[in-house]
């Protein structure tokens, strides 16, 4: 496992046990999220970065019964979270790093990625990555509950320009991978980020 796997692992397995108490009001924010992804019974849809699995419900609720759910983390205590409080009746959940997917090319209709972003050690390379299990025309969704000016105020640091969320950088990091940007909100109550799989 690479050095960028294992500090994110760390993060993130010593934040699970309480991650769901630490946010739990953003579930109105998931389900807004998920359904401006356009999502239509039967799709196959992937929550890359999983986490706790607060996404997989509304997910689920968008593409029925009929439809495939998938719930992907690097970090197996954040999906044991997810597998506590009842997620992964909502969505398979896989152990697999968002980097290399064990899903066939052009097999899905969409990804969500909330907080995605700011944890993948080579944002080129894992949208790419993320590009090649998604058909032409499908979606990508990057969000976050809150906008990035108040992310930043909450951890007290300054938003800088390099900030990888900042339009002006995630349009062409976005276009490089094979995504076009096609909405982009940012406001202190979200941040969401829509782009499409170009062919």
């Amino acid at each position: 496992m690479s050095d960028d796997q294992t500090r994110v692992q760390e993060f993130f397995t010593a934040r699970a046990a309480d991650w769901d108490s630490r946010f739990p009001d953003d579930g109105p924010a998931y389900a807004a999220a998920v359904a401006e992804l356009g999502l239509r019974p039967g799709d196959r849809v992937l929550d890359a970065g999983c986490g706790t699995g607060r996404a997989l419900r509304p997910l689920r609720a968008a593409v029925g019964p009929s439809g495939v759910v998938l719930g992907a983390d690097l970090t197996p205590a954040m999906l044991r979270e997810a597998v506590r409080a009842g997620r992964d009746r909502d969505g398979a959940l896989l152990l697999s790093d968002v980097a290399a997917l064990p899903l066939r090319s052009h097999s899905l209709d969409a990804v969500f990625g909330a907080g995605l972003i700011s944890h993948l050690p080579s944002p080129a390379e894992n949208l790419r990555e993320l590009a090649r299990v998604v058909r032409p025309g499908g979606v990508l969704a990057l969000f976050h509950p809150i906008g990035r000016a108040a992310l930043a105020a909450r951890h007290g640091r300054p938003l800088t320009p390099d900030d990888l969320r900042a339009e002006s950088n995630l349009r062409p990091l976005l276009a490089g991978s094979g995504w076009r940007l096609t909405s982009y909100v940012d406001e202190d109550s979200r941040f969401l980020a829509l782009a499409v799989r170009e062919d």
